[in-house]
């Protein structure tokens, strides 16, 4: 694999550029690590490489030792925010500084081989537009996350018209006319793993099995995971509003039917003494259920109200291996 990606691009005096997009918040302890993997693995490719490192606002030392970086090696660019704005606004900003003519995204715990980018640059040198990452095993996770992921991406591709591959990361190879249709993208709240599939265009998969984290921990937890997961649909579909409808409706159906039950019993035989429980239940239940429709329009509201103030994404406060 590798000797066909390094003899791709022999002939050519103008080499094609790889950008690596590389997010980044308290990871001082990955960075080392990280940099001599990742650059001993694409050594010998015939593209020219940058990794664009995004401090996302960091407490730790990682933005010291992405400079420290950024002054040996001229491939390593490094933009840092003025605080931390969350792993999408640092995504984008990775995408918009960006300068390849293939990006892919990773990240710094190596829990994405880099060795799968020779394979994915090797796909995209057959002439496919985007090259997903597939985890052919989630083992390294536990039951809990395996499952609510596999219920996310099933509940989210029955809702949603923009397709996610199961099991898909942010981890993928695009070309440069797939980033260009997400750049003009305008959202403020942005659910990168949707954004990366709306253009669609030519695709193909590669599986690997993704080890652990090479140091460090991680930054989600099962709460950031379901806001994460309401982001998504909420991003990408209208389907939970429309619903409200159509329960409205059977709910009025239904009551219709008791309605008709109860006149009928009424004039049969007679009036029965009103149960409280029965009430009770109703009542609960109707304003349960408006209760939830009334947070579900708030959070579609809220949206509405975040691209109103149309403010920036991100900060930028200082930029390093930038010409």
């Amino acid at each position: 694999m590798r000797e066909n990606i390094v003899n791709s691009a022999v002939n050519n005096t103008d080499k094609k550029r790889l950008s690596l997009l590389v997010p980044m918040y308290n990871e001082s302890s990955v960075i080392p690590i990280f940099f001599e993997t990742v650059l001993k693995v694409l050594e010998d490719i015939n593209y020219e490489l940058e990794v664009v490192c995004v401090n996302d606002g960091s407490r730790d030392n990682t933005l010291e030792l992405l400079k420290e970086y950024a002054a040996k090696d001229a491939r390593i660019k490094v933009v840092s925010f003025s605080r931390n704005f969350g792993k999408e606004p640092a995504m984008t900003a990775a995408l918009d500084y960006a300068t390849g003519d293939a990006i892919i995204p990773i990240d710094a715990d190596l829990q994405d081989p880099p060795e799968l980018i020779l394979e994915m640059l090797a796909k995209w040198e057959e002439g496919y537009d985007v090259v997903f990452a597939r985890r052919s095993s989630r083992d390294t996770d536990s039951r809990l996350k395996r499952n609510t992921a596999l219920w996310f991406y099933t509940l989210f591709n029955k809702m949603s018209d923009t397709y996610i591959p199961s099991n898909v990361g942010d981890y993928r190879l695009m070309d440069k006319k797939v980033i260009d249709v997400i750049r003009e993208l305008p959202e403020k709240d942005r659910f990168m793993k949707g954004l990366f599939c709306w253009p669609g265009f030519k695709d193909t998969t590669v599986e690997y099995a993704r080890p652990e984290r090479a140091e460090g921990e991680t930054k989600f937890n099962m709460w950031k995971l379901w806001n994460f997961a309401i982001s998504g649909i909420a991003s990408f579909s209208t389907m939970p509003i429309r619903a409200g409808i159509y329960l409205g409706l059977l709910i009025s159906a239904a009551s219709f039917v008791y309605a008709i039950f109860i006149i009928t019993k009424t004039i049969f035989f007679g009036v029965d003494v009103p149960g409280y429980a029965s009430i009770m239940v109703a009542v609960l239940f109707l304003g349960g259920i408006q209760m939830f429709f009334l947070g579900l329009l708030g959070e579609y509201i809220g949206r509405i109200y975040k691209e109103v103030k149309n403010r920036p994404l991100y900060v930028v406060a200082e930029k390093f291996g930038f010409e």
